[in-house]
């Protein structure tokens, strides 16, 4: 299957910069460390802030240190390709093929989402495991919870990155949206510190944007502090925005083709 070769070549592609893999693991576990310390500081004195005890907290940091390479929260991957092919115009190629251009930087951006968990995903959390003894998922429910939550916030990560990406049809560089999207995901996200303990109503407002699905869903899920109905609502809101995000992806994607073809026309 086309996709499936295009995921697997991605991969491959990540997989040869094996340097840059262990370097990003040592920086990850060094701001692990870094991090865990703070937020045992911090729980000291707030014992349970948000709903976590000083362990959920150390485990919520870890996590975010394994996905955030994982979710590309600061951008990268497949879609930057995409807006320099923009800025070039060599897009016009890629609308051309006989192939959707959504699904294909779709499956590219999967295949490197695999490698990055892989490498610097399960690197970091061995360290927090041994270090800090961190929590792993209590049932297999929120195991396998986790697992569809990471894959969706990986898609939601996308979709949003793939929007930035796509400004370059009318801005020419997407420098400025991007940089404006990293800030709202650094602070929406929950990397920044967990939405759970921040206050009302930024902390309802913050949940209820997609940036909450990168980090803290699947961290809550994780945890297990959401369970049951509850972990089947955090999964439907993630389902949600990616619904509405590829839709707006597509309805943008349709814009740009009509202002190439007039264009070349």
């Amino acid at each position: 299957m086309l996709h499936v070769a295009i995921a697997t070549r991605a991969f491959r592609r990540y997989s040869t910069y094996r340097a840059a893999t262990v370097s990003g693991i040592f920086t990850n576990s060094v701001f692990g460390v870094i991090y865990s310390y703070a937020y045992l500081a911090l729980w000291a004195q707030r014992p349970h802030a948000g709903g976590y005890d000083a362990t959920d907290a150390v485990t919520y940091v870890w996590i975010g240190q394994a996905l955030l390479m994982t979710v590309a929260l600061w951008g990268g991957g497949t879609t930057d390709e995409l807006a320099e092919r923009i800025r070039t115009g060599d897009v016009a190629v890629d609308l051309y093929r006989p192939v959707g251009l959504l699904g294909w930087y779709l499956a590219g951006d999967l295949g490197r989402a695999a490698y990055h968990f892989l490498t610097r995903g399960l690197g970091p959390t061995v360290i927090g495991l041994v270090v800090f003894h961190i929590r792993l998922p209590g049932t297999p429910a929120a195991a396998l919870g986790f697992v569809a939550s990471l894959v969706l916030a990986v898609m939601t990560s996308f979709a949003i990155r793939f929007l930035v990406a796509s400004s370059a049809f009318w801005l020419l560089d997407q420098s400025g949206v991007k940089m404006l999207s990293g800030v709202c995901a650094i602070f929406f996200t929950g990397m920044a510190l967990p939405l759970v303990i921040f206050p009302e109503p930024l902390r309802s407002i913050a949940l209820a944007l997609p940036w909450a699905s990168y980090l803290q869903t699947p961290a809550d899920i994780w945890l297990g502090k959401d369970a049951g109905s509850d972990l089947l609502t955090a999964l439907g809101v993630q389902v949600l925005w990616l619904v509405v995000l590829f839709a707006c992806c597509r309805a943008v994607l349709a814009a740009a083709t009509r202002k190439v073809v007039v264009q070349g026309g």
